[in-house]
C-alpha cells in the first residue's frame, strides 16, 4: 500500500487523475490520508478487468472461493483494532464502534465462506421417467458495488462477500470520504490470495465514475446503498441498460413506547437507536411515538440519559457520541434543526452544534417535540443525532402514526404485552421489526431490507443474499438413445 491511497484494478495499484484529501471529522485540520482520485476511464478499466477475471473465478470450486474469504476474515480479525482506529479517524464513529464494525465484517466474511459449502441447486421429479431434471444457481457476472460512508466496512462486506462467494467478480466504488477503510478491507482479501481482477477498487467521486458503473455493457448487476434520490436515479438509468439492480435506501424509523413498557429499558434503547454513530444509520430511530399517559415520564428519562452521555473525541474511550462525518452533513443536520424551530418544535435537549469542541463536526444529541404532523423534521430522513417525540393516545393510533411515512425500513416497539407485540409485528409496514430492542442493530445471518421507499424490494445478508447474486439455470438431461 502506498503513502497515497490508490485504486486497485486488475491486481495493480493505479493512480487517478488528481489528488484529494481524507479529512478527520473530529479534527478537520488533520489529513488522515492523501487520495488519488480516479475518473470514468479508470472505472471502465476496472470493469474490463472484472470481466476478464470472471470466467476463471466462476470456474473455481465454490469451497476454494470460500477458503479465500475465510483467510481474509482471519487477517482482518488480526488487524481489527488498527483498521477500526482508522475507520474512526476518517468516519467519526467511536473507537468501540469502529472496531466493532470491523469485527462485524469479519463475521460476514466467515458466514459467506460457510455458504460456499451449502447446496447450490435442487432436483425435481420429471414427467418423463428417463429425464434427470435439476436447477442450479450460477453467478450473474460482473457486479458493481456502490457503498456509503456510514458503515464503511460492514456494508461493503455484506455486498462483496456474497458476490465473491457465489462466483461473481466485483467493481467496488466506496464513498469518497472513507477511502482508507476501503483499502484496508480490500487488502485483507488480496493478502488472502484473491486472484487478480476479481475485486477492483475505484476511488473517486460518484458523479465522475458512477455513470460507467450503471451503463457499461460488461456490468451485469448493481448493488447500491445510499440516498433515495441517487438510488432511484441510478435504478432508472441502469434498468434502461438491462442491469439487475438492488437498492437499500433511507428510513424514518419509528420506536413506539407503550404505557406498559419498562421505561428505563425503552429510554436506553431509544437513545442507542437515535444517537449512537451520531444517528448516521439508515436504521436509526428518528421518530419516537409515546403513549400519552407516560409521555412526560419517558421524556424525562430519555433527556436525563442523553445529557449524561459524553459527546467528544471518538478516540476517547469515554465518548459515547462522536462527530457527524463531514461539514456538509453537519450543515444538513443543523438546517433541519433550524427548520424544526421555525415549525414550532420545542427542543428538550441539544438543538445546536457543540461549540466547545474545536472545529470538529459535533452536533449535540437532540430531542425535539411539539412538531406539526407535516414538519420536515418529523417526515424526512435527517441522518444525524435527532429524535422527534410524537404523542399517541392509544396503541392503534401509535401504529397508524408509525406507518404514516413513505419509508419502511425498521421499527421497534416497547411493551410487556405479548399480544400487542405480535399485532405490531403483523401490522407495521417495515422490513425489520424489533420488539423491546433499538431499531438499529442487525444480525448478519437473516434477511435485511425495507419496504416502500426504503428498498428496491430485494434483501441483503443471510441466505437471502443468494437471490440477488445468482441466477437460476434449469437442466433437462436425458440419456442418449
Amino acid at each position: 500500500m502506498s503513502a497515497t491511497l490508490q485504486s486497485y484494478i486488475g491486481g495493480e495499484w493505479r493512480n487517478g487523475v488528481r489528488t484529494g484529501q481524507d479529512i478527520s471529522p473530529a479534527n478537520p485540520g488533520e489529513v488522515v490520508a492523501e487520495v488519488s482520485m480516479g475518473d470514468a476511464a479508470l472505472a471502465a478499466t476496472a470493469v474490463e478487468a472484472a470481466r476478464a477475471a470472471f470466467p476463471a473465478w466462476r470456474a473455481m470450486a465454490a469451497p476454494a472461493r470460500g477458503e479465500i474469504l475465510r483467510k481474509a476474515a482471519e487477517l482482518l480479525d488480526q488487524r481489527a483494532e488498527a483498521v477500526g482506529r482508522d475507520l474512526t479517524r476518517e468516519e467519526g464513529k467511536t473507537l468501540a464502534e469502529g472496531i466493532g464494525e470491523t469485527r462485524r465484517a469479519v463475521q460476514i466474511l466467515r458466514y459467506f465462506a460457510g455458504q460456499t459449502l451449502e447446496p447450490d441447486g435442487e432436483t425435481y421429479p420429471s414427467n418423463s421417467p428417463i429425464t434427470f431434471l435439476y436447477a442450479r444457481r450460477e453467478p450473474i457476472g460482473v457486479v458493481a458495488a456502490i457503498t456509503p460512508w456510514n458503515f464503511p466496512i460492514a456494508i461493503p462486506a455484506w455486498k462483496i462477500a456474497p458476490a465473491l462467494a457465489y462466483g461473481n467478480t466485483v467493481v467496488w466504488k466506496p464513498a469518497e470520504i472513507v477511502p482508507l477503510t476501503a483499502v484496508h478491507f480490500l487488502q485483507a482479501l488480496v493478502d488472502a490470495g484473491l486472484p487478480k481482477g476479481v475485486l477492483n477498487l475505484v476511488l473517486g467521486k460518484g458523479s465522475e465514475v458512477g455513470k460507467v458503473l450503471t451503463t457499461h455493457e460488461a456490468v451485469d448487476a448493481i448493488t447500491f446503498t445510499g440516498s433515495n434520490p441517487v438510488g432511484r436515479a441510478l435504478q432508472a438509468e441502469a434498468i434502461q441498460h438491462g442491469k439487475k439492480v438492488q437498492l437499500e435506501l433511507g428510513g424514518k424509523n419509528p420506536a413506539v413506547v407503550l404505557a406498559d413498557a419498562n421505561l428505563d429499558h425503552a429510554a436506553e434503547h431509544v437513545a442507542r437507536g437515535a444517537f449512537l454513530s451520531a444517528g448516521q444509520k439508515c436504521t436509526a430511530t428518528s421518530r419516537v411515538i409515546v403513549e400519552q399517559s407516560v409521555l412526560r415520564d419517558f421524556q424525562d428519562r430519555l433527556v436525563a440519559l442523553i445529557e449524561g452521555w459524553k459527546l467528544g473525541d471518538p478516540l476517547d474511550a469515554a465518548t459515547r457520541v462522536g462527530p457527524v462525518v463531514s461539514q456538509d452533513q453537519m450543515e444538513t443536520v443543523t438546517g433541519y434543526l433550524d427548520a424544526g424551530a421555525k415549525e414550532g418544535g420545542r427542543v428538550l435537549t441539544g438543538g445546536t452544534r457543540a461549540t466547545n469542541l474545536g472545529d470538529g463536526y459535533y452536533i449535540q444529541p437532540t430531542v425535539i417535540t411539539d412538531l406539526r404532523k407535516d414538519s420536515r423534521v418529523a417526515r424526512e430522513e435527517i441522518f444525524g443525532p435527532v429524535a422527534a417525540i410524537i404523542p399517541a393516545q392509544s396503541f392503534d393510533e401509535a401504529v397508524k402514526l408509525a406507518n404514516d411515512t413513505p419509508f419502511g425500513l425498521t421499527s421497534s416497539l416497547f411493551t410487556t404485552d405479548l399480544s400487542r407485540a405480535l399485532t405490531f409485528a403483523n401490522d407495521i409496514h417495515t422490513g425489520v421489526v424489533k420488539i423491546n430492542q433499538e431499531s438499529a442493530g442487525l444480525e448478519y445471518q437473516v434477511p435485511f431490507g425495507g419496504m416502500k421507499e426504503s428498498s428496491s424490494g430485494s434483501r441483503e445478508q443471510g441466505k437471502a443474499a443468494r437471490e440477488f447474486f445468482t441466477q437460476w439455470k434449469t437442466v433437462y438431461l436425458d440419456p442418449s438413445p
